[in-house]
């Protein structure tokens, strides 16, 4: 046999047999003063953390984003000026499921990218679509909860998911891509990925500009149908990692075109939508894409554990250049994100190797649990700021500029003048026969079981979109299920008219 390294203890120390524990005797109890027994025993119950709340099942691969346009004159982050190349690592995920649930449900899916750059870690951490369900993050853990399942059966509900949605209407157009085709693409890289949020970008000169990022599959769109997706399940649980996983070690990279939209800071007063309302997109004909680069992933991880389920991205992370808006659900983010990976990694996550940035890291963080970095502050004399033995200062040419935004703190009325029809009808518009036959029929199979004042609070939302599109989904309810017309109260068509 070929010569294998010595199996150690956590300490280091040679493992003589790690086949046969430690007993008084041959048949007698086992010995307490078996370490290497306590140690396997100890380490295998602390094995699992913290699931992630939401998109707990993901699938993970290393990559490098190449800059080939050239938007200097809009942002100075350096890991977009034309030529640059940046290391990253891409998550993806689905929204709902539990870490066992089967890859192939229709659900979002998360886009989430860590670029390494040379002046520090920038997270973008978006979906496969454009769009959210909601556009307050007061409303988020509500509907988060609506997707996990019922306190009483243990089971998802189909009547909390479209009783939340029926009473939401800014949920339409992320519902609508939801049940269309593509909201089952067959593998992480035939599908698109979006900022979703509008984050800003901002220049030397100190002009800001707001901006959302897109990355177009180079690989086409592929897509399941319901009954494709169940037949795949039926066989594997695991198809996304199977094949992301299987694509990369036969040097079969995917690839996807990066975009952005750029919108001047004060066009932000003019538009007839908020754009900084995440259930909008910002219309290409006003703000058309502009090609910057490639993201390629190139390289698999060599632990799934350490590398995909320990990553931890935040919107909080940017860099000079790259700033956030007002978006009220990104606001949100940038505290909730962080916050959670306190809580499932450890205080100091982003020392692991996976979150480390490339670069050199100073900082005041002190002590706390596994705190294996000691501190970061160029002098061990300096462990506080200001101080006077040369630690770590701040740096004031990177200050962002301010934002030219002004207004009255209050509770604002989201649904007060703001229309959630609009685009849901545009995009309801785009769509052929067979992809509207396909729309109404996965939505109509998610309603089985949904009582009928719910339905019909939801179609009444789905014909202020447009009559096709109520009628359609009224249709295949009556063909899937039986379902007929219920009787709707006048108080209830007025909220749902509001």
């Amino acid at each position: 046999m070929a010569d294998r390294p010595t199996l150690t203890t956590t300490a280091g120390a040679p493992v003589s047999d790690n086949q046969n524990s430690l007993t008084a005797g041959e048949r007698g109890p086992v010995l307490l003063q078996d370490y290497h027994l306590i140690e396997k025993l100890a380490h295998q119950n602390r094995e699992r953390i913290p699931e992630r709340v939401v998109h707990a099942k993901g699938w993970g691969a290393y990559g490098t984003l190449k800059i080939t346009g050239d938007i200097s004159k809009y942002t100075s982050a350096k890991a977009l000026q034309p030529g640059a190349e940046t290391p990253l690592i891409l998550r993806f995920s689905t929204v709902a499921g539990e870490m066992g649930a089967a890859d192939a449900e229709r659900d979002v899916r998360g886009f989430a990218i860590k670029f390494y750059t040379e002046e520090g870690n920038w997270d973008l951490v978006g979906n496969n679509t454009p769009v959210f369900f909601v556009r307050d993050p007061l409303k988020f853990p509500d509907f988060i909860h609506t997707q996990k399942r019922h306190p009483k059966t243990n089971l998802r509900s189909a009547t909390a998911m479209w009783d939340f949605w029926s009473l939401s209407p800014e949920s339409l157009h992320q519902v609508t891509i939801l049940m269309s085709d593509r909201g089952l693409p067959v593998a992480p890289m035939f599908m698109n990925g979006y900022g979703s949020h509008t984050y800003s970008f901002w220049n030397d000169q100190g002009e800001r500009f707001w901006v959302k990022f897109h990355f177009k599959t180079l690989q086409g769109h592929k897509h399941y149908t319901n009954a494709e997706a169940e037949n795949v399940i039926g066989k594997t649980r695991e198809s996304y990692q199977e094949e992301l996983f299987g694509a990369i070690e036969k040097g079969e990279f995917p690839k996807w075109k990066v975009q952005v939209q750029i919108m001047p800071e004060l066009d932000a007063d003019k538009t007839p939508y908020n754009p900084f309302d995440l259930t909008k997109v910002w219309p290409h004909g006003d703000y058309p894409p502009i090609d910057i680069g490639v993201m390629e992933l190139n390289r698999n991880p060599e632990n799934y554990f350490a590398e995909i389920e320990q990553v931890a991205m935040s919107p909080s992370n940017v860099v000079p250049g790259i700033g956030h808006s007002p978006d009220k659900m990104l606001q949100a983010r940038v505290f909730s994100y962080a916050d959670a990976h306190r809580y499932r990694l450890g205080t100091h996550y982003e020392a692991l190797p996976v979150n480390a940035p490339r670069c050199p890291v100073h900082h005041y963080h002190k002590d706390g649990q596994m705190n294996f970095i000691g501190q970061k502050t160029g002098n061990p004399d300096a462990y506080y700021e200001p101080n006077s033995f040369s630690g770590a200062g701040e740096k004031p040419s990177v200050k962002e500029p301010p934002l030219r935004l002004s207004g009255d703190a209050d509770r604002y009325n989201h649904r007060l003048n703001n229309d959630d029809y609009s685009q849901p009808r545009a995009l309801f518009n785009l769509f052929d026969v067979g992809q509207k036959a396909r729309l109404f029929a996965n939505i109509a199979a998610a309603m089985n079981g949904v009582p009928g004042q719910i339905i019909e609070r939801q179609l009444a939302h789905f014909r202020l979109v447009h009559p096709d599109y109520e009628a359609g989904i009224r249709a295949a309810l009556k063909d899937a299920h039986g379902y007929e017309a219920t009787a709707i109260s006048n108080e209830e068509k007025a909220d749902a008219a509001e």
